[in-house]
């Protein structure tokens, strides 16, 4: 089956409303608190049956192992013999202890670690440097200009601050592309916060990372806990806080899942980039070829009215 592709933001790149994000393929660093990363033979199997599947764009950073994701990411597709073009690339600049004069200095970095493909989207990982938003913006601004990247995005940014970078990229006649955020069933603090809302107003794509909650609405851990035992230290914590609080949402994707005979993680996906129309598309990760294909199927799995209100209801009950 076809996947009919979303516009990211008011760009002319079109992008599937499920990408794949590659913090997974870190390989050392912070990453490992999270994530138990795959060889790099696991990673050519993972981005070939998401390519297979009809996949077509990547979210990687310069933050995920220095960027040894970046370049796991490349080998991968060039192994599956995929060239520039392609695909789209997606990738963020790290803020921290920086100034915006370091942007355009390290993008050859970025460029080399992802050789032979060009960025298509370049975020700010979030809003932590020395530097002004505005300072930031015209240096993104100036890499677009030159050629060097094709959209500017942001992300964990708040409303306000997303309408601060959009205005700065609106004089130099280009638009906000995109606002990375977490987004799920059981975290939805930027409908709280307005940053949904602000997306919707300024024609900007929210792109939801963690769209499973670091694996709890898989309903995997409620089944067997002990699996929690063998999660990385920050995700250990996370999920035995969570745990109980997700049960109900649990049971219902499961309930739900049970009727169309697929799992309860292509259902929580689902909802996801259905909930808010076009506006939301997401990148759920993969350390395992198997869990590619959940994630492609959740492209093609469309849920009723009644099932996406169900879900919504309960979520509320659970989280606000």
């Amino acid at each position: 089956m076809t996947v009919k592709k979303r516009q990211l933001g008011d760009t002319e790149i079109e992008i599937t409303p499920v990408g794949l994000g590659c913090w997974q393929f870190c390989g050392s660093g912070f990453g490992r608190l999270y994530w138990n990363s795959p060889s790099q033979d696991e990673i050519n199997n993972i981005i070939k049956m998401a390519l297979d599947g009809g996949i077509t764009w990547f979210d990687t950073a310069e933050a995920y192992g220095s960027g040894k994701s970046e370049q796991a990411l490349s080998t991968a597709l060039v192994k599956a013999g995929k060239s520039n073009g392609d695909v789209v690339i997606a990738t963020k600049w790290l803020p921290v202890l920086r100034t915006a004069k370091n942007i355009t200095r390290t993008i050859s970095k970025r460029q080399r670690f992802l050789s032979p493909f060009e960025i298509d989207l370049y975020q700010i990982h979030f809003p932590g440097s020395f530097s002004s938003i505005e300072t930031q913006m015209n240096a993104m601004a100036t890499l677009v200009k030159e050629g060097k990247v094709r959209s500017v995005g942001v992300s964990n940014f708040s409303a306000e601050q997303m309408r601060q970078a959009h205005a700065v990229l609106e004089k130099h006649g280009l638009p906000l592309a995109s606002n990375q955020v977490r987004f799920n069933l059981l975290d939805r603090i930027i409908e709280k916060q307005g940053v949904l809302e602000t997306a919707k107003e300024l024609g900007i794509t929210i792109i939801a990372y963690s769209p499973l909650a670091q694996g709890l609405l898989t309903g995997k851990f409620h089944k067997d806990p002990g699996l929690v035992k063998k999660l990385p230290f920050n995700r250990k914590k996370a999920t035995v806080r969570m745990l109980e609080t997700s049960r109900p949402l649990v049971v219902l994707l499961d309930e739900i899942s049970s009727s169309y005979g697929c799992t309860p993680s292509e259902v929580a996906l689902s909802w996801v980039i259905n909930y808010a129309g076009n506006t939301i598309v997401t990148i759920p990760g993969a350390s395992k070829a198997d869990h590619v294909a959940q994630n492609v199927n959740a492209m093609n799995l469309k849920l009723t009215d009644d099932e996406l209100k169900k879900l919504d209801k309960l979520s509320r009950d659970v989280v606000w």
